[in-house]
């Protein structure tokens, strides 16, 4: 099975890279503002937080990547 990689880039050293789904993290909260997705940019190690729309969790969900749910029921 081929593994999936994410284009991804770091808004502090604009560094641009590939990440592997177990690099990203998705957090699914009760709106569209507390829904994002996380990763850890490979060039600085600043912890990179950005919105994820729902196209977005569709890919990564799709993409095999972690999913948390931020709110209950």
């Amino acid at each position: 099975m081929q593994s999936v990689v994410f284009k991804a880039a770091c808004p502090d050293c604009r560094g641009r890279f590939e990440l592997a789904a177990a690099a990203l993290r998705l957090a699914i909260g009760r709106t569209a503002r507390t829904t994002f997705y996380y990763f850890t940019c490979p060039d600085c190690g600043s912890c990179v937080r950005k919105p994820a729309g729902e196209r977005i969790v569709q890919l990564l969900t799709g993409g095999g990547v972690r999913t948390m749910r931020l709110h209950v029921g």
